[in-house]
């Protein structure tokens, strides 16, 4: 089974109820049945974005949770990984993808994945299908 690339939009609209997209998240997670794949990269985004707020304290906790499910594969930071990722961050200076888009892009080329647990429109850019456009 095709796991799904799960972005920062995901997972922040998954932690926080007042998120405008956590309705149509919770719902697609109810019914999630392939495994997911991410980045450090994008899990070190989540965590800058929830560092000046009260749920800082519910990163730990969440990443707990997903190092611990079978069906999620964290990809590591990697010297190769973040060189890949910039070089294609310079080859589209066209684009306004943040440099963690481009590791996120090559991680889904490299692991053959489709389809990503995002809306941000930077993927469907990138050839790829944002699911939660």
């Amino acid at each position: 089974m095709t796991p799904y690339f799960a972005d920062t939009f995901y997972f922040l609209a998954m932690l926080n109820p007042r998120d405008e997209a956590h309705a149509r998240v919770a719902t697609v997670s109810a019914t999630l049945r392939r495994p997911l794949v991410t980045t450090g990269w994008v899990l070190t985004e989540v965590a800058d974005a929830l560092a000046g707020t009260p749920a800082r304290r519910l990163f730990r906790q969440f990443l707990h949770r997903l190092q611990s499910d079978p069906r999620a594969t964290i990809v590591p930071f990697s010297a190769d990984l973040f060189e890949r990722g910039i070089e294609l961050y310079d080859e589209r200076p066209d684009k306004a993808w943040s440099l963690t888009d481009c590791l996120s892009f090559v991680v889904m080329q490299e692991h053959g994945l489709a389809e990503a647990l995002t809306g941000d429109h930077h993927f469907e850019q990138a050839g790829f299908t944002a699911m939660l456009q």
